[in-house]
């Protein structure tokens, strides 16, 4: 990373939405070489091509300048616009893919956002829109962002040929709230979504039974919805998931989700799920580890006061995210264990001084 004035400099295709997200709300040029330069196959893939041009459409004045040989490109960030968009996505990454940048920026648009994205909804890679739906989102509402803010489902599209739609709407604020969330609570219902399109429907039926019987062992408040889509609903391949979450007494939020695999059982798919979230809430902590970046952004940008969370230990793309922080905002944070005492404690305390970050492009009604 080198800094100059105005302009911060990267090189590898590592972390590349995180980088591309504090560039525009920090309002600094980010300039990122040496994009798979060793590579067969040098520069940017068709889905990091696609994200900057939707980040195009989101913004209004941004420049993006990208390298002949595409292993370079330069943003200079303009103002974050909303307003109703539509946006293809290649098959090569789901739309969570997508989504995941623009959830950290459409709350401080000039106009409410209303995202149509259409593509794979579900994938091994991103989180999928049920989890982006059931998750994300309440961890939004947690800094005030919630009038309005919804995620339908209008189609669903398995890879490979995806065919699936969703829409995100998204309402804008002036500031977000400083947040205190220390309290993990515990573990007081699950839910979750079986979906399965163009297959046997019984297919969401036998994940749902197989899944209960581990979850049923710990906990009575239990309920798993079958979500079937058939006909234009249901995409272009046939395909199903299991979504789960576990949510505490204090709103606290894990989850977890596996997509099926040729040659595996629903049943196989379902345990692996299952495992999945009892080892997220093993971890315990009040955010699970796929939405520490976004609660960590939020704390930055919260009116100036102290912030605090309490999570798990951070995952490699945290650590470098709180690093990136750092380079655009200049704050960093203090990170201690959350009990000092009990050595068998992993959890971890997070408070940084917001930065009272203000939604200037909003429009006033």
């Amino acid at each position: 990373m080198v800094q100059t004035a105005g302009l911060i400099q990267f090189s590898g295709h590592q972390h590349l939405r995180h980088r591309l997200v504090l560039s525009i709300l920090s309002g600094k040029a980010v300039r990122i070489d040496k994009i798979r330069s060793d590579d067969k196959n040098p520069g940017l893939r068709d889905f990091e091509i696609s994200l900057l041009r939707l980040l195009e459409k989101v913004t209004n004045g941004t420049v993006i300048e990208i390298s002949v040989t595409g292993t370079a490109f330069l943003l200079k960030p303009g103002i974050i616009s909303g307003g109703p968009l539509t946006h293809d996505c290649p098959l090569s990454r789901s739309i969570g893919y997508f989504l995941e940048p623009i959830v950290m920026l459409a709350p401080f648009a000039k106009k409410s956002l209303q995202l149509t994205l259409r593509g794979i909804t579900t994938d091994e890679h991103d989180l999928s829109a049920d989890l982006f739906r059931t998750v994300t989102l309440p961890h939004l509402q947690l800094f005030g962002i919630s009038d309005g803010l919804e995620l339908r489902i209008k189609r669903r599209g398995a890879p490979p040929a995806g065919g699936g739609e969703v829409q995100f709407i998204c309402p804008i604020v002036k500031q977000v709230k400083t947040l205190n969330f220390v309290e993990p609570g515990k573990i007081k219902r699950i839910r979750g979504i079986a979906h399965a399109v163009r297959v046997n429907p019984q297919f969401s039926n036998r994940m749902i039974e197989a899944s209960r019987s581990v979850l049923n062992r710990y906990i009575p408040d239990i309920y798993l919805y079958s979500d079937v889509y058939k006909g234009e609903e249901s995409g272009k391949s046939p395909g199903y998931a299991l979504s789960l979450l576990a949510e505490s007494t204090t709103s606290a939020l894990h989850c977890s989700e596996a997509i099926s695999q040729p040659g595996v059982a629903p049943e196989d798919i379902a345990l692996q799920a299952t495992r999945a979230l009892l080892a997220e809430i093993d971890r315990g902590g009040c955010v699970d580890r796929q939405h520490q970046s976004l609660v960590l952004l939020m704390m930055v940008l919260g009116s100036e006061d102290v912030g605090r969370c309490r999570m798990g230990e951070p995952t490699p793309r945290t650590i470098q995210f709180l690093r990136d922080v750092r380079s655009f905002f200049g704050t960093s944070f203090k990170i201690v264990a959350a009990d000092p005492v009990d050595k068998e404690c992993s959890h971890l305390l997070y408070s940084c001084y917001g930065t009272g970050y203000i939604n200037a492009n909003r429009t006033v009604a």
